[in-house]
């Protein structure tokens, strides 16, 4: 199919580009930005006047529930999700059921959503069999099934013995590790700890809790060498480490999620159950710091933290319900929140959804890496179409996801967003359009 898009604004974050100007497509590749071939002619023009043309969304972290959790969320659904957020690719945890530590069962997925055509989606495998923290999985034969990196979700290794050799094997490979940093022992609580977890009397989880972690991550980076991605931090403590690992020149990258940059332990208000998350909600100088970081790139990207939970699951006292939100869909309007709140210019903000997870994933991209989030003449043509100006509000049903919590629903903060995708094309083909 050869695809013209007029008449919008193209923003390339990566190579700094902010123009109005025409995009050509043709097959799955751009091969035209600005003055059109001559001799193109386009089967399908798509009018984007007034509209945003950017790179297609990179989230660094998403659960698809599948295999296993189908009641929380179907393939089918996630990935429609996705591309309704303007997500044309995603990096997808491994603690489905059964967990992704077989070749098997990663091909099997890629092959479920190749079929779907709705969005890239790149597996991270289990750093362990069954996660249980013991026994290391053959990670060579993981990568070779598509893999992009090893991770533990949130079941910390608790033999320090078993994570160093974890790590020492993957550096020798060359692999990224992805950890979320969280004590075991101190991480067991519901609610971040400070007054509000005290006045509602609610087991806590200190900030020690990452801290502690992240410094024996560090010293397991030092002694090894390996690429270490951090998940989801959520602490002013833990940037400050994360600052201070970089600028010793430590091999380490990290994240957030779209919950710590903007709720804080008071959005928990009477035990509402769409504020518990993983890891929980922290106080508003540990938001403040979590933001700073992500302008200055002392955090690399901003991730949705998709994590679709059923309804029977959510519905329970704050303590016993099921960790988890929606995301994929608000991760867009949630960043462009956040970059016009820090006043930063559009080509920076986006490209903590773009570009920047992109060089998280480096060479596990492979044929991609050159061209995943960007637009860029002979590149994949994954982009995502916006509209920068029109405000909404988040209700749960008007959410793709089957999971239908998310702690940014209307009802529950009052919070209007600005920015929602209209189109999402993944290789040249249309995965989602709503103008």
């Amino acid at each position: 199919m050869r695809t013209m898009i007029r008449n919008g604004r193209v923003i390339d974050p990566a190579s700094g580009r902010d123009q109005m100007a025409d995009l050509v497509i043709a097959g799955d590749r751009i091969v035209a930005i600005g003055d059109k071939a001559a001799d193109f002619e386009a089967e399908r023009v798509i009018d984007a006047r007034g509209l945003v043309v950017a790179p297609g969304l990179v989230d660094l972290a998403a659960r698809l529930r599948e295999p296993g959790q189908e009641h929380e969320g179907m393939l089918e659904s996630e990935l429609q999700a996705a591309a309704a957020g303007g997500v044309t690719s995603l990096v997808c945890l491994p603690d489905t059921d059964p967990v992704l530590d077989e070749p098997g069962l990663v091909e099997m997925l890629k092959f479920r959503a190749r079929k779907l055509s709705r969005c890239r989606v790149f597996p991270l495998g289990a750093l362990t069999r069954r996660l249980e923290g013991q026994v290391l999985t053959e990670m060579i034969e993981l990568t070779e099934a598509g893999c992009v990196g090893f991770s533990q979700v949130d079941v910390p290794v608790t033999n320090t013995l078993v994570l160093m050799r974890a790590l020492q094997y993957a550096a020798t490979h060359g692999y990224t590790v992805w950890l979320r940093p969280q004590d075991a022992w101190l991480g067991q609580g519901v609610a971040a700890g400070g007054a509000v977890a005290t006045r509602l009397g609610l087991t806590s989880v200190p900030v020690a809790a990452e801290t502690i972690a992240m410094h024996t991550l560090f010293e397991l980076v030092r002694i090894t060498g390996v690429r270490l991605h951090l998940c989801r931090l959520s602490s002013a403590a833990g940037v400050a480490l994360l600052r201070q690992a970089k600028a010793e020149g430590l091999a380490v990258s990290a994240d957030v999620s779209i919950n710590s940059l903007h709720l804080t332990d008071v959005d928990i208000g009477y035990f509402n159950a769409d504020m518990r998350l993983t890891p929980p909600l922290r106080q508003g100088a540990d938001r403040d710091a979590l933001r700073a970081a992500l302008a200055d790139g002392t955090i690399d990207a901003l991730v949705s933290d998709h994590n679709p939970v059923a309804e029977d699951m959510k519905n329970l006292p704050f303590a016993e319900a099921e960790p988890g939100a929606s995301g994929l869909e608000l991760l867009l309007a949630l960043a462009l929140r956040w970059g016009a709140d820090q006043g930063l210019p559009l080509t920076r903000t986006l490209a903590r959804v773009t570009c920047d997870p992109v060089r998280v994933l480096g060479d596990a991209l492979g044929s991609l890496a050159s061209s995943a989030g960007r637009l860029v003449e002979g590149g994949v043509a994954d982009i995502c179409l916006f509209d920068p100006d029109v405000d909404w509000s988040v209700t749960p049903e008007q959410l793709c996801s089957q999971g239908k919590h998310t702690p940014f629903a209307f009802a529950s903060t009052g919070m209007a967003l600005r920015g929602r995708v209209r189109t999402t094309l993944v290789a040249g083909t249309i995965a989602f359009d709503q103008r």
